[in-house]
């Protein structure tokens, strides 16, 4: 009986370096096409985050303007980055918001009395804008929601 297991145990053969080498190179042609992939899905979540983020806060100056109820002069003073909304007024209506240097102003001279929602300093307005250069640049409710 142990002859026999030790015959069969002979006969079995295992992989030559060619199909093993061959495996390898396989291997690697994927990973060089995966890693790159993977990278720009990361990336492209990034930013859908930053734009989504960028909303999330606009939205919490709408929620912050409807509970407040402020006149015209108020609404004046909330028009300019100096002045405008930031994280400890938003907070209440902020979830998961790290960034903390952001504003979003007011502009109120609209016509029909409509308000305009801009928001600065976020990092919205990068992936908007295309550049770094460009946090400081004011970014309308509209454009974060039409990009793409």
């Amino acid at each position: 009986m142990l002859k026999k297991l030790g015959s069969k145990l002979k006969e079995q053969k295992g992989f030559t370096l060619v199909e093993l080498l061959a495996v390898i190179v396989i291997l690697g042609i994927i990973a060089a096409i995966a890693i790159p992939a993977i990278g720009n899905v990361i990336n492209n979540s990034k930013e859908k985050a930053a734009v989504q983020e960028g909303l999330q806060i606009i939205n919490a100056a709408k929620y912050y303007v409807s509970d407040v109820n402020p006149d015209a002069a108020e609404l004046a003073l909330l028009g300019t980055k100096a002045t405008g909304l930031d994280k400890a007024k938003l907070a209440p209506y902020l979830d998961r918001v790290e960034d903390d240097g952001f504003t979003v102003t007011i502009d109120s001279t609209t016509t029909a009395g409509k308000l305009t929602y801009l928001i600065v300093d976020h990092e919205s307005n990068v992936v908007v804008n295309g550049s770094v250069d460009d946090k400081d640049v004011e970014i309308a409710e509209q454009e974060l929601v039409d990009w793409e």
